[in-house]
């Protein structure tokens, strides 16, 4: 059968590693069989009991799958297997009390690395293969063993906006930027194997992998398995509504994995969340994702599954799935699962997969129990519980001003946001006073005069995969702006408007669909995935998500405060005001638009030639050689500082003293106030650095990363003690947004030993152990404040008696003592700390195989 579909690198690897782990035999091997009509083979789970099977959550039996095929008694035991196969027993039934911690391994089918996360990553192995040479083993033990994809994405800056020529000017700024990074990465992809580097303008990591890299099934060595994937950013989460399982990891995590170590995680609780109804024409999936955000954030889903069930599934395309599914971190869970089922098989054929790979799909699908059909014939899964969402009852809506589980509906909108400007400083409050609420500004732009107040618009950017991947919601805007400009509406000059397309896809259908010069026509409120306070721009303080239609109704209307079904968003050419009603598409106009220029061919020319790059990326040179020679006067790529006293035995564990106090912290601390990303600004210590350094624009390297780490945007920080930098102490969800690891490296080089808060974000508590600080948690109902913890005590803990899960007594200064709960969940997470930190603990393993 001809294969029209582009070539996709990453199934095409032969992997250094068997699918039987460290090739030890697999007492699984009985459950091979042949896929019915195929040559390759399968491990086919449903001979361990078909009836136990088809009552697990379809995102359980992947990980079921992945233990039985690697099951070789070392890296996984059946012992393992029997836990997941028993899930709906020992997790679902709460009676594993006794049993211990129920830590089981996965290992993915490959990693998948954006820049600004996968940059350090891959300084790290590095460094890795330095640290080999100076214990005296072999550095090319350092290398991938499973399939990694790299997607430089997070470089490109909005230097230029509204014109024609700013997506070529800003990619030409952005090689120029970032020519050493970049410089760096090739290298990486020569002298790496199984290393992928999608280059610079190829689209947003998430997009790629959803439109070329993802395959629901691999074939590897003959044997068909599901694809899964970790990766390092937290909306890797998006893959999850094409039927693959797929989460963010911190960069050290997904280093270990690279280097095959499994995932050691605890088997998570599933709440499966059922799907009824339909949306109501008014709405948009953008609409149901900040619903569905707020309710599971509410509900409580953190450590969770999430699997999405129910009769309105099959009105959902893969896309809309995937926008929810990729605002998992934002609700808390790990994923948010959709299985595969008919329309994940469509949306494979609809962008360019071939018939006979899809084909090959469905038919393992069918032959595994993986394949979800929605009829009463399917045998009911075991949940841990049940959440049922109406779709006809989400009414229209954005998320803010400052966080994006704070849905505001629209009609609300207005009053909520004049609210917010004089409530108590907050999540929804700025705390300002009378004459700050009342304030107006002359701003004089291109020889016109205009004024600014308190809801003005000033950013609206279509941007981010959450949103530029789903072709409903940007015809829906394309469609929108279209109607907007034949009534003679227009964007005032003075806001940045911006479109970023998640891939070169969506330009050409929006091409295609004559959409395109509408909306440059108005030249282009926040579209994207990420709102926390200071993250869009240091001075935009009030930040909202919303669907694209709404953000270029917010743009034409140029203020938040506003009342749609009630006031215009301004004056036609006829002298008639126009409404958004009056310009809103209908939800058949869309779909007939997408259904005419969504075509195969689209995603086949535009991914076709992906890994060749523009011709500034072909012609960028490349360091040589298994080594790396550092660069001396880099402000970008610095060996870390992380191997420097490692040696091959393991030192002993010696108790934090009389620790003080560095930073004291109240709620919701994100990865951004820990290590922030975005504007750095020039009077900041990190500025100041860079200044001297001659350097004006910036992305990342180590040392600026420990000056801004703990540099907050504007929260509040009870205490900074600067004589000891020991201890951190935050409220609950410390560690919340991003997946980014530096808010952990930047933690641990600044001398922080422990960290004790009353909850943690999953990711960002994995990033800690994995750089060797110990994450404990207040008991229940206890606090630093119920303590009476200052933060001027001095802290000792004794780490000899620290274990899985363990409670740890908190020697105070003053005599007091406290008990905390250790957070390290699995026994490998244990080896990780007493190792210092995961790289560690890979290295001296590599190093000892190295001696055999």
């Amino acid at each position: 059968m001809l294969d029209n579909s582009p070539p996709r690198p990453a199934e095409n690897i032969t992997c250094s590693r068997s699918h039987t782990g460290n090739g030890g035999a697999n007492p699984y091997a009985h459950l091979l069989e042949r896929l019915h009509g195929f040559d390759e083979n399968i491990y086919n789970i449903q001979t361990l009991g078909k009836e136990k099977v088809s009552r697990l959550p379809h995102c359980i039996r992947v990980l079921l799958e992945s233990a039985v095929r690697n099951c070789d008694g070392f890296l996984v035991t059946e012992v393992d297997v029997e836990r997941i196969l028993e899930w709906d027993t020992l997790v679902n039934k709460k009676t594993n009390r006794n049993t211990g911690p129920l830590d089981v391994p996965f290992i993915p089918a490959r990693v998948i690395l954006q820049d600004f996360t996968g940059v350090p990553c891959v300084v790290d192995l590095a460094a890795m293969r330095d640290a080999m040479v100076k214990l005296g083993s072999d550095p090319l033990k350092i290398n991938p063993k499973v399939p990694v994809d790299l997607v430089i994405d997070h470089s490109v800056q909005v230097d230029k906006a509204r014109s024609k020529d700013a997506v070529a000017y800003n990619e030409e700024i952005e090689m120029h930027r970032n020519s050493e990074r970049f410089s760096f990465l090739k290298w990486a992809a020569k002298t790496f194997s199984q290393m992928l580097i999608v280059p610079p303008g190829s689209g947003i990591v998430h997009q790629v992998n959803l439109e070329y890299l993802a395959r629901v099934v691999v074939t590897r060595n003959g044997v068909c398995f599901p694809d899964s994937l970790v990766g390092t950013d937290s909306h890797t989460t998006m893959i999850d509504g094409l039927g693959i399982v797929g989460w963010g990891v911190g960069g050290i995590e997904a280093e270990a994995t690279m280097l095959g170590q499994p995932i050691s995680m605890t088997l998570p609780p599933v709440l499966g969340v059922r799907l009824v109804g339909r949306l109501n024409p008014a709405c948009t999936t953008t609409d149901l994702v900040l619903h569905v955000v707020r309710i599971l954030r509410t509900r409580g889903v953190v450590d969770h599954f999430v699997e999405f069930f129910g009769e309105a599934c099959a009105t959902l395309s893969a896309p809309d799935r995937a926008t929810l599914a990729n605002m998992s971190p934002e609700f808390g869970a790990t994923i948010g699962y959709f299985p595969p089922d008919e329309m994940t098989l469509k949306y494979l054929l609809s962008t360019g997969r071939s018939a006979g790979e899809v084909e090959k799909i469905k038919a393992y699908l069918l032959q595994q129990g993986m394949f979800r059909t929605y009829d009463k014939s399917e045998p009911e899964v075991s949940y841990t519980d049940v959440l049922e969402v109406d779709l006809s009852k989400i009414e229209p809506c954005v998320a803010g001003p400052k966080r994006p589980q704070d849905e505001v509906l629209l009609r609300n909108l207005k009053k909520e946001f004049i609210a917010s400007l004089s409530a108590p400083t907050g999540f929804k409050g700025f705390g300002l006073k009378s004459e700050a609420v009342s304030c107006r500004v002359p701003l004089t732009f291109q020889g016109k005069t205009y004024e600014l107040r308190q809801g003005s618009v000033v950013i609206a950017a279509i941007t981010s995969c959450t949103n530029t991947s789903n072709p409903s919601v940007m015809v829906g805007a394309g469609l929108l702006a279209r109607k907007a400009v034949e009534l003679g509406l227009s964007v005032a000059p003075y806001i940045k408007t911006s479109l970023s397309p998640g891939s070169h896809v969506v330009q050409r259908y929006l091409e295609a669909a004559g959409l395109l010069q509408a909306l440059e026509k108005l030249g282009f409120y926040l579209a994207g995935n990420r709102n926390f306070e200071g993250r869009v721009h240091p001075l935009t303080r009030a930040n909202y998500l919303a669907s694209p239609p709404l953000c270029v109704a917010f743009a034409i209307a140029g203020r938040v405060d506003i009342d749609f079904e009630t006031e215009p968003l301004g004056i036609g050419t006829n002298g008639k005001e126009v409404f958004l009603r009056d310009i809103w598409p209908s939800p058949a106009t869309v779909s007939e638009v997408v259904e005419t220029v969504l075509l195969p061919s689209l995603f086949m020319e535009a991914y076709q030639n992906i890994q060749q790059g523009n011709e500034s990326w072909r012609k960028l040179e490349a360091p040589e050689g298994a080594l790396l020679k550092w660069p001396t006067n880099s402000t970008y790529i610095h060996r870390p500082p992380f191997f420097e006293s490692l040696t091959v035995e393991l030192d002993l564990m010696e108790p934090i003293t009389k620790a003080r106090c560095l930073l004291l912290l109240g709620d919701s601390i994100t990865t951004d106030h820990i290590s922030p990303a975005g504007r750095i600004e020039k009077n900041s210590p990190a500025g100041r650095y860079l200044l001297a350094k001659g350097v004006t624009l910036y992305r990342e390297s180590h040392t600026p990363l420990i000056i801004i780490a703990e540099q907050p945007i504007k929260i509040r920080v009870d205490l900074i003690a600067y004589k000891l930098k020991y201890m951190c102490e935050s409220g609950k969800e410390y560690g919340c947004g991003s997946s980014r690891d530096w808010a952990a490296k930047g933690v641990a080089l600044l001398g922080v030993k422990a960290v004790i808060a009353e909850s943690y974000e999953r990711i960002h508590r994995s990033n800690l152990v994995g750089m060797g600080v110990l994450p404990l948690q207040f008991l229940e109902g206890e606090s630093a404040c119920s303590l009476g913890i200052t933060g001027m005590e001095e802290f000792s803990i004794d780490l000899t008696i620290v274990g899985v899960n363990a409670t740890v007594p908190v020697q105070l200064g003053d005599g007091r003592q406290f008990t905390a709960k250790c957070r390290l969940q699995t026994k490998v997470e244990l080896e990780y700390f007493r190792n210092g930190g995961i790289l560690q603990y890979v290295i001296r393993k590599a190093a000892a195989e190295s001696s055999v």
